[in-house]
């Protein structure tokens, strides 16, 4: 895929924990407006990769670019970089950026997690309005409006005042998506968002992302939906052994898989 338009561009990403190595040199970009959805099996490195784009795991090396903006770290000397990059010559050096500047990106990147995250002492409108007002610096009176209108888009516009422990497994995910859409991210971040669901709760989680996908949110969702993946995604991407072994629309993907890899966790998973 040409990087033009891209809104997430990973290019040569490495991540090792120890002696395992986890991410083996990927590279991915998706385009602005875009719904990218990542499968595979368990251990591939999909979670991983999806905690480096927004700085939740540091890369050993390679780089992660949302917006136009390097993730997590900072050229010494831009101008000196750009002229390298287009010489061909050895990229300049990365600096981690300040944790309050990390802090900054990561409100332009939201991240719904698969065991939802909330805070239990926190009503659902608290744990909405809890980051606009602290990170983003808005009145209260305007972040709590904008709550409001958000539990009404998931469906739980009588729930702001519930504690989350009183809500079911799919209330609470919904309520975790809104508070991600709280911070109007330029990106939403999903790591398995239905995998700690019971059966029949995972429809109402998963019409809410094809929602925010009809409204040209740019998403990138692990999962294993593959139902999902063929009706909303405009790019599949399949994973094993911390590399992108495949990728493609889903009608190529999931119906002529070019990879026995693929192939062979596709026969077993539909």
């Amino acid at each position: 895929m040409s990087t033009h338009g891209a809104m997430v561009d990973i290019r040569s990403v490495r991540k090792s924990f120890g002696p395992l190595e986890v991410l083996r040199g990927v590279d991915l970009q998706v385009r602005t407006g875009e719904v990218t959805v990542v499968l595979g099996p368990s251990g591939s490195g999909k979670s991983t990769l999806l905690r480096t784009i927004n700085h939740l795991e540091k890369v050993d090396s390679g780089s992660v670019s949302v917006n136009g903006a390097l993730v997590g770290y900072r050229r010494e000397d831009p101008a000196a970089a750009r002229r390298s990059f287009r010489r061909g010559e050895r990229p300049a050096r990365l600096y981690e950026l300040r944790e309050r500047e990390i802090l900054k990106q990561r409100t332009e990147i939201g991240f719904v997690f698969q065991n939802f995250h909330l805070f239990p002492h926190l009503t659902v409108l608290e744990n909405l309005t809890e980051a606009p007002v602290a990170a983003l610096r808005r009145p209260k009176k305007e972040a709590a409006e904008t709550a409001r209108a958000l539990l009404a888009r998931v469906g739980l516009a009588d729930k702001a005042d519930a504690y989350p422990r009183t809500l079911s497994g799919g209330q609470q995910q919904r309520v975790a998506i809104a508070r991600a859409l709280a911070l109007e991210p330029k990106l939403l971040l999903f790591d398995e968002p239905t995998s700690a669901l019971d059966p029949e709760l995972v429809g109402e989680v998963l019409e809410v992302i094809k929602d925010l996908a009809h409204q040209g949110t740019t998403m990138i969702v692990v999962t294993h939906e593959i139902g999902f993946a063929r009706e909303v995604a405009d790019t599949v991407v399949f994973m094993d052994g911390g590399r992108i072994v495949e990728q493609g629309p889903p009608g190529e993907v999931l119906d002529r898989p070019r990879h026995e890899r693929t192939r062979s966790f596709l026969s077993k998973v539909l």
